[in-house]
């Protein structure tokens, strides 16, 4: 089955599977950040990423690392308006995401030039959240994602159990007349490093959602701390496991490094006889 994401007016197909960048605007994020003070370093950046091959922009300034403490709201805010009136300044047609769990921050967004939202806690931490989706009708990222603060040994996220959670979501999602939904099982979100690598193995297995799958695991830390590396010292090993999400379905990949991931998918491509 063919999917499909309609996207800032035009239609999207995932023949070819798409990049989306990552452009952190927090200074706190794990590996990279951009300050939006530096318009001129920010459209460096963001023109790097097209040229390479991006097709979505990802803007959050809201770190969700792993033990790291929320900027406020209005701080957020403050980060992603400029960064949203910069881009989309130079870039008025560019389809741009943003990385946001918290409902009011995604509507000025929606407001101000984004045209859909990657809430990393599939709507658990805001209630209004899908109230805001469904009056914009946007496209938006629903994210597994167990409670980060919480012990990942204490909790077995199996396939199954991250399939029936975005299944149950997805039928929720539906039913308020949101239909334009990726799907992503939140590699790194409250999951051991082996939990994490039994999900990509099983990746396909969300297939039968027939919803575009993304997958974020980017210079992330099932990567790293294995190889006893760092974030900018496994962009070898994110291609890898890029790799492997590939030839398991992933349609979306998210991304610190686009030119590498607009290769592996290139690569990927003519392993399928798709020249």
């Amino acid at each position: 089955m063919e999917k499909y994401l309609q996207l800032h007016s035009r239609l999207i197909d995932f023949a070819t599977p798409r990049v989306m960048a990552i452009v952190n605007l927090s200074v706190d994020s794990f590996y990279t950040s951009c300050d939006v003070a530096d318009e001129s370093r920010l459209l460096l950046q963001v023109e790097k990423m097209l040229q390479q091959g991006a097709d979505i922009l990802d803007l959050g300034a809201c770190s969700t690392r792993p033990n790291s403490t929320p900027v406020t709201c209005q701080e957020e805010w403050h980060l992603l308006a400029q960064g949203l009136k910069i881009i989309r300044s130079h870039w008025p047609d560019v389809a741009i995401s943003v990385d946001t769990f918290r409902a009011d921050i995604a509507e000025l967004a929606l407001q101000h030039g984004a045209d859909m939202i990657n809430d990393v806690y599939g709507g658990e931490a805001d209630a209004r959240m899908w109230d805001v989706i469904g009056h914009y009708q946007v496209p938006y990222v629903l994210t597994h994602a167990h409670d980060i603060a919480s012990n990942a040994h204490e909790y077995d996220p199996t396939m199954s159990q991250v399939l029936g959670f975005l299944q149950d979501r997805l039928n929720t999602l539906h039913c308020r007349g949101i239909k334009d939904i990726v799907l992503d099982p939140g590699f790194g979100f409250g999951k051991t490093i082996e939990q994490n690598y039994t999900l990509l193995r099983h990746l396909d297995v969300l297939d039968v959602l027939h919803a575009p799958i993304l997958v974020g695991i980017s210079r992330k830390s099932m990567l790293y701390k294995p190889l006893e590396r760092t974030p900018q010292d496994v962009l070898s090993a994110t291609i890898a496991a890029h790799t492997i999400a590939l030839q398991h379905g992933a349609d979306i990949l998210r991304v610190h490094d686009v030119k590498a991931a607009v290769q592996a998918i290139r690569i990927h491509q003519l392993t399928h006889n798709k020249f």
